[in-house]
């Protein structure tokens, strides 16, 4: 064969590849992107075609560049409030697609002990009415673990952010100052401390400030080695983050026909307070059918093969009821 012709072989080689190639490009939730980033790799592995572009970039960024139609789907820990549904210009379906807890991180000189939260100490914390690790509520709710006459300095978010969201959610439950003075929201005015972007931003702040403590998904604070502490719940328990408690916390909950939900401080002997489903927002109708078919067929594949690899990065599946229900409404999808 001449190299001419080889050339024009390689070069329609080159084209049936491109076309072949489907990119879906979505934004989001920095809070699930650690399983959202193996999914999309093995989904990838799995098709040979299909390349999921992901940007981790915090929900509120996810759902403004949904609405505005830069990317194919966007993802967030927040469910889109009725506001922002009425705004967007198509139907929005809400795809819960695993459980999370986000833990309060710390980093205390001397001190390497699990710690014990109660609602009153995060929220004085974060309201900057505690502000010394010697406070004596601290002390109380940790007997025998000596702590330091240091200075709290408090960690938080800098970008609109569904963990932020949980976080400011589960405080407004729990502390009506909270809920009067700052409230729930994926970005709201912080009442003391300094800003990290993304969850990998605030565990390595965290990570390096002596005396520092903020709120991360929990892999994040596995991950990098960061200690987290046990929150009492709701039935007067200190529990730990674990995929048991995190399972535990959604057991129960009515879920409503839109997935819409808030599982903060929830009932139950054994939940832990600082769990959230995580959600894929979809156009219920894409502008390119080639890509709605793709979006669903992943979804199909996500809610099934994907929840089997939800444990090995700390994340709880969806339990049986709510995972049945997910994949009635994919079908939808179009």
């Amino acid at each position: 064969m001449s190299s001419r012709w080889m050339k024009i072989v390689f070069c329609v080689l080159v084209l049936s590849a491109l076309a072949t190639a489907q990119n879906i490009n979505a934004a989001g939730a920095t809070f699930p992107y650690p399983i959202y980033s193996k999914w999309f790799n093995e989904y990838h592995q799995k098709t040979g075609s299909v390349q999921i572009n992901y940007q981790a970039i915090g929900s509120g960024g996810g759902i403004k560049q949904l609405q505005v139609g830069t990317v194919d789907f966007g993802a967030s820990d927040m469910p889109m409030t009725n506001e922002q549904l009425a705004s967007t210009p198509f139907k929005v379906v809400h795809i819960p697609t695993v459980l999370g807890a986000v833990v309060p991180a710390y980093h205390i000189p001397g001190v390497n002990a699990e710690l014990k939260f109660t609602p009153e100490i995060l929220a004085g914390i974060f309201l900057g009415h505690i502000n010394n690790w010697a406070d004596p509520q601290i002390a109380k709710a940790n007997p025998g673990i000596k702590f330091p006459n240091q200075s709290i300095v408090v960690v938080h978010r800098s970008d609109g952010s569904g963990t932020t969201f949980i976080f400011t959610d589960y405080l407004s439950k729990v502390s009506g100052e909270w809920k009067s003075s700052v409230g729930a929201n994926t970005s709201v005015k912080w009442p003391v401390g300094i800003g990290g972007k993304g969850n990998e931003g605030v565990a390595g702040m965290v990570r390096q400030i002596d005396g520092s403590i903020g709120y991360v998904e929990l892999i994040y604070a596995v991950q990098n080695n960061i200690p987290y502490g046990q929150v009492r719940n709701k039935a007067g328990n200190f529990i730990k983050a674990s995929l048991e408690t995190t399972t535990a916390a959604a057991a129960g909950v009515k879920i409503p026909a839109d997935y819409r939900v808030s599982i903060t401080n929830p009932d139950g002997k054994y939940a832990y307070p600082l769990a959230s489903f995580t959600w894929m927002l979809i156009p219920a109708v894409s502008k390119d059918p080639a890509k709605g078919k793709i979006i669903r067929e992943f979804l199909e594949w996500e809610i099934t093969e994907g929840q089997k690899q939800t444990s090995q990065l700390t994340y709880a599946p969806l339990p049986k009821e709510v995972a049945n229900k997910v994949a009635a409404t994919i079908k939808t999808i179009k």
